[in-house]
């Protein structure tokens, strides 16, 4: 029976940034718990991390209101980062002057940031445990093909006339 725990969001839509670049800092933060997310998001040298930060915040203070309109207890160090995703916003389609009086388009790219927190249950555990299968089957090799030994290649007429000529003198 799973224990079912309320997850609290914050969103920060139409940040100037590429989701390829806010998922690396998103990356960094997913999955840990959030005094450390702060602290991580708080030292990296990105553009975007300090507003992911600012959302890691507002999404802790978002469960802090919520508890406290809820009567629920919520305890804030056992809180973590459920959730972060960097989705695609609309693009800005923009022109670069060109050689010979052309014009380049790009696109700057904008990026909706969703950040969830969650209470981390007590039986919940940092580290999850796989475990192996008893029996491992092991791969079977595969035996190299081995290439029949390549023919000589005839030799031309000419050095094949020459080397008759010799033979010839010799004699």
């Amino acid at each position: 029976m799973a224990v079912e725990t309320k997850e609290y969001r914050a969103e920060a839509k139409f940040q100037r940034v590429s989701p390829q670049k806010a998922r690396l800092v998103l990356d960094l933060i997913k999955g840990r718990g959030v005094q450390e997310a702060l602290e991580t998001a708080a030292f990296t040298k990105k553009r975007i991390a300090p507003v992911i930060h600012k959302l890691l915040v507002s999404a802790v203070d978002n469960a802090k209101y919520v508890a406290g309109e809820q009567g629920t207890d919520l305890d804030v160090d056992n809180l973590y980062v459920k959730q972060a995703l960097a989705n695609d916003g609309p693009r800005m389609k923009r022109i670069r002057p060109a050689p010979m009086g052309r014009a380049y388009r790009y696109q700057r790219r904008l990026t909706h940031i969703v950040l969830s927190v969650a209470e981390r249950a007590n039986s919940e555990s940092l580290v999850t445990r796989v475990d192996e299968p008893a029996a491992k089957a092991k791969p079977a090799r595969k035996t190299a093909a081995r290439k029949a030994p390549a023919k000589k290649a005839a030799a031309p007429k000419a050095a094949r006339k020459a080397t008759t000529a010799k033979k010839a003198r010799k004699k």
